[in-house]
């Protein structure tokens, strides 16, 4: 669970500590306070989007700081290099350059690997949730979520790739006389100009490196000559060779008086050995050297030709005649088409008719689970005060597509005699807030992430509809730590945990704090969210009432 927050020049927070336990953490404070900045700061540090305009004004850098605790050894730890602790420290910091840096137990990690954490660690649960929610485009994710059907998917996913890789290559082949015709002459041109060059594989290396040699041969001679006259010798000195072997035999008289000097004498003894046999293969390069200018201008024509040829069809001589091979592949299947199309055809109906066996295993299960998702959430309506409502996942059956052959929309009726429609068609604001979490409820039965975040998903609701949704998330925080920011007296009053956002200006400066509230603090605040500005006798008893009811 996430048990501290430590929050620097975010927005108008210029520094901030703040505390959480297990159970229901409920945030408070007037609009504009600085609630949705702590869940700003939450998303921070879960990897997702920081932009610097969330950095104080007059600082460089923002940093968000947390401590979880009872942290599970989660897979990603190992895969990331990262040393795993129960009590999980991430740090990030945002710079005005857009330099973000973040680290997990003191580790540096990518904001995307921290992404990857994040999401096993906290559920943010927003207005915009809503949104998706009217999405159909979604509700085939939500039912394959609470099926828990990844291997059955998985399996799916992999039959469906084999049915798509034959549909396109049969496509490929589809081509209409004309274009095979056109595309016929070309490769008989390309094929027909690559082997009337009969390269060699690593020839153009090869003509290249002799090229180099030729065109420096003068060069070569002559340093060749210098090295053999200094190795063995000329009219003006003696060489090396003919000074080392003067030496050896000058040890060799000695050599047997000392063990020093007869150590000497055969390290000599080699030197001379070494140098002999490189001056005599200094002299057999020199006498081997051939220059020829109808070689060199043989190659340079020979070159030509490969370059022209490199242009078209590869870097290399062993790229141009790879591409050899595939053009006469592509050829022999043109012209042999029909054959191998019936053959593809083939391999093809039997592709598909396995990838519809498991869609339709797959289309079992999600009519099965969608039974079981349907009468989950009316059972969580009916408790959040919509017990007459009505509520059903309509299903389309389509082709094969890459998430299987069907098409999930959810209907609902939000009163008796109404029929099944669109629901987006027929919810409400205060409908849709309660359905959304009803939804989100029956899916974190499937979720193993231990805290579940609620930002102003209270909209719309209000009186006893807004006790049930209290009651609801009250019920949730029994098994997750749940932290809420609401505006509603009946949610506040319910949590485990209050603390209070509050905004105050000091020397022409904002600043937001938050403090956690005792008895007579939540007393207070729920006083001002039930009657506004103007605290009163009856507007506090009316909050007691609240707090111990």
């Amino acid at each position: 669970m996430l048990s501290l927050l430590h929050i620097e020049n975010i927005a108008v927070i210029e520094s901030a500590d703040i505390s959480f336990d297990r159970g229901f953490n409920v945030l408070t404070g007037e609009t504009g306070a600085g609630k949705s900045i702590v869940i700003d700061a939450i998303s921070a540090i879960l990897g997702q989007r920081a932009y610097r305009d969330m950095i104080r004004t007059g600082t460089t850098k923002a940093s968000v700081r947390a401590v979880f605790t009872d942290v599970p050894e989660l897979s990603w730890f190992g895969e990331n290099g990262v040393e795993y602790d129960p009590e999980t420290i991430i740090h990030r910091e945002v710079y005005l350059d857009g330099k973000n840096v973040c680290r997990v137990n003191g580790r540096l990690v990518t904001v995307s690997i921290l992404h990857k954490l994040g999401i096993q660690l906290i559920n943010i649960h927003g207005q915009h949730d809503s949104a998706s929610l009217f999405d159909e485009a979604n509700h085939l994710t939500f039912l394959d979520d609470f099926a828990a059907n990844w291997e059955l998917r998985q399996i799916y996913g992999e039959k469906y790739s084999a049915v798509d890789k034959l549909r396109r290559e049969i496509s490929r082949m589809n081509m209409d006389e004309s274009e095979k015709l056109r595309r016929m002459e070309t490769l008989k041109y390309q094929i027909e100009e690559i082997e009337k060059a009969n390269l060699l594989p690593g020839e153009d290396e090869e003509l290249e490196s002799r090229r180099k040699l030729l065109q420096n041969s003068e060069k070569i001679s002559n340093g060749l000559n210098d090295a053999v006259e200094n190795l063995y010798g000329g009219d003006d000195s003696d060489g090396a060779a003919s000074l080392l072997s003067i030496a050896e035999r000058a040890l060799a008289r000695v050599s047997k008086f000392s063990e020093d000097i007869s150590g000497l004498h055969e390290k000599v003894a080699d030197l001379m050995y070494q140098v002999q046999d490189v001056a005599q293969i200094a002299r057999e390069v020199r006498d081997d050297l051939a220059y020829s200018a109808d070689e060199l201008e043989q190659i340079e024509s020979r070159l030509d030709v490969i370059h022209k040829l490199r242009r078209k069809y590869g870097a290399t001589c062993t790229d141009i005649l790879e591409y050899l091979e595939k053009a006469k592949l592509e050829l022999d299947e043109i012209e042999f088409a029909d054959d191998h199309l019936e053959k593809l055809k083939k391999k093809l109906k039997k592709a598909e008719q396995e990838a519809w066996n498991t869609a339709l295993a797959l289309r079992e299960n999600r009519k099965d689970t969608a039974k079981k998702l349907s009468a989950r959430i009316l059972t969580e309506l009916a408790q959040l005060d919509m017990p007459k409502v009505q509520f059903s996942c309509e299903f389309t059956e389509q082709d094969l597509q890459a998430n299987g052959a069907d098409s999930v929309a959810f209907y609902m009726s939000a009163n008796i005699g109404e029929a099944l429609k669109p629901m987006s068609k027929v919810a409400s604001g205060g409908e849709l807030a309660r359905i959304m979490l009803a939804m989100k409820n029956v899916l974190a039965e499937q979720d193993k992430v231990d805290t579940l975040i609620f930002d102003e998903v209270d909209t719309g609701v209000s009186g006893r509809a807004a006790q049930k949704v209290a009651e609801k998330l009250r019920s949730v925080a029994r098994n997750k730590q749940v932290l809420c920011v609401t505006h509603l007296p009946q949610i506040a009053a319910m949590g485990d945990t209050h603390l209070l956002i509050a905004k105050a200006e000091h020397d022409g400066r904002t600043y937001t704090t938050v403090t956690p509230l005792d008895l007579d603090g939540r007393k207070c605040e729920l006083a001002r969210i039930i009657g506004g500005a103007s605290i009163t006798e009856t507007t506090l008893k009316s909050a007691e009432e609240m707090l111990n009811r």
